[in-house]
Parts: structure tokens; C-alpha cells; sequence
């Protein structure tokens, strides 16, 4: 039987419990701000886990590490996809 993933194992009646509790401890004229907040945190992350992924990249090209080893692999995992699709046709799986 197919689940469906949830985020960190929490349900719909879980997550519009932590929504209602964050608008009563915060009001609800705060959450844009607290949202924004959250996105430029995640924006800044996410900048910088590119900068090192990057610089690690850029390091290991100058000491003459072969980087396309990942680049090999997305390539096999792709084809792999594709010839699974090939191989289901139009049958799709509804759980």
C-alpha cells in the first residue's frame, strides 16, 4: 500500500492546530511579517549552502579532482526514468 509522505510525519489536523496557536500567541496582523521573515532566512540559507556547494566544486577542479562523477550518475538516473516510463506507458498506480 502507497502512503502519502507527510512533513515530519505531521497531518492536516496537526498543522491547522500549530497555524491556529501561531495566530493566537503572534495575532494575525504579524504573520506577514514573521512569513517574511522566515523566507529571507530560508533565501539566505539556501545562498549559501550554492556558495559552498560552489566553492567546494571550484576546489576540488583546481586540484585536479574529477567533478562529473555526479553529473554521470543524475544522467544514468535519468535514463533509467525514462525507460521506466517507456516501459509503464499510459498505467499510472492511484492509491
Amino acid at each position: 500500500m502507497i502512503q502519502k509522505a507527510t512533513f515530519l510525519f505531521i497531518g492536516a489536523p496537526e498543522v491547522i492546530f500549530i497555524l491556529l496557536i501561531v495566530v493566537m500567541v503572534f495575532g494575525a496582523d504579524k504573520l506577514p511579517e514573521i512569513a517574511r521573515g522566515m523566507g529571507k532566512g530560508m533565501r539566505m540559507l539556501r545562498d549559501a549552502t550554492g556558495d559552498i556547494k560552489s566553492e567546494i566544486t571550484k576546489t576540488a577542479q583546481n586540484q585536479g579532482m574529477d567533478t562529473d562523477v555526479t553529473k554521470d550518475i543524475e544522467e544514468e538516473i535519468t535514463k533509467v526514468k525514462d525507460e521506466l516510463e517507456d516501459f509503464t506507458g499510459s498505467i499510472r498506480r492511484e492509491p
